[in-house]
């Protein structure tokens, strides 16, 4: 077809060289020649994509024959497995019946070896329980002996004490009737006495009240804060008191969830207010529990 094509350009090219001019002719004549050097191009292209597509015919052909080749394999392969899968399906079978023998003639051995277990734990368990609980009350019993024993014995050192401080402001109060002039009269043994007083009334608020001795204490304590006023001093009143922040007095604070929100209250003093004949001479410092 290209030759047919070519050849019938060719022809009416000379036709119209024969009736052209010389200057025409030579135009022709080269424009002849372009499209020649383009057929051939043509041409040459054409046997290149010629090669090409019978190359490509070539692997296609070579790739159908590998996966007919694979084809085969495969079916071979699955073959080969489905023989063997129902092999091992027939094995399993087999053991899982054996199995299932064997489980059903021990089960119930099993459950009676594991009810006898079950009901020895819970014996042991019991018998270790109740030691146990025994144990416990005694070691309760033996701390709260303990406790009470050293509770009578802090009474008894309180007690003592309490009677050395009734002693000393027996002789306070008569050092300040001999001496009645004094204008600066010495604090530091009220203070002292004050102190004590103090941290006896905070011990004995933990105390049981059924603690030998602890009445008899009560009564000397208040015996000394008698004697302390009839000196002119006065302890403020503030364990279990309520507090408000910008009382005269120094103040740490720490958090008790137990009291109601918003609560403040002094739960231990460090060191008392003390008034002497109505003033001031020693500021409080306190422990005030709170909840936000």
């Amino acid at each position: 077809m290209l030759k047919k094509i070519c050849f019938l350009i060719t022809a009416t090219l000379g036709f119209i060289s024969l009736n052209a001019q010389p200057d025409s002719l030579n135009v022709l004549w080269h424009k002849i020649g372009a499209i020649e050097n383009s057929n051939h191009q043509l041409w040459k292209t054409n046997n290149e994509l010629i090669s090409k597509i019978r190359l490509q015919q070539k692997t296609i052909d070579t790739l159908l024959k590998v996966v007919a080749l694979n084809k085969i394999n495969i079916q071979q392969t699955s073959d080969s497995l489905g023989a063997k899968i129902n092999t091992t399906e027939n094995v399993s079978n087999q053991n899982y019946s054996k199995l299932d023998s064997i489980i059903n003639k021990h089960t119930l051995l099993g459950v009676i070896a594991f009810l006898l277990a079950a009901m020895i734990s819970g014996i042991v368990y019991y018998l270790l329980n109740v030691r146990r609980k025994d144990d416990k009350a005694d070691v309760i019993n033996q701390i709260s002996k303990t406790k009470t024993i050293l509770e009578e014995e802090q009474v008894k050192v309180y007690t003592k004490i309490a009677e050395i401080h009734q002693s000393q402001l027996d002789m306070l109060k008569a050092d300040r009737t001999v001496n009645n002039k004094a204008i600066d009269p010495d604090h530091s043994l009220a203070k002292k006495i004050a102190d004590e007083m103090v941290k006896m009334q905070m011990n004995i608020s933990y105390m049981d009240q059924s603690v030998r001795g602890l009445r008899q204490l009560k009564i000397a304590l208040t015996n000394m804060h008698d004697n302390f006023k009839a000196n002119g001093y006065e302890i403020t009143e503030l364990l279990g008191k309520p507090y408000h922040d910008g009382m005269n007095m120094e103040a740490s604070k720490e958090l008790d969830l137990s009291l109601r929100s918003g609560d403040q209250v002094i739960r231990r003093i460090i060191k008392p207010e003390i008034l002497f004949n109505g003033n001031n001479i020693q500021q409080a410092q306190v422990i005030v529990a709170y909840n936000e």
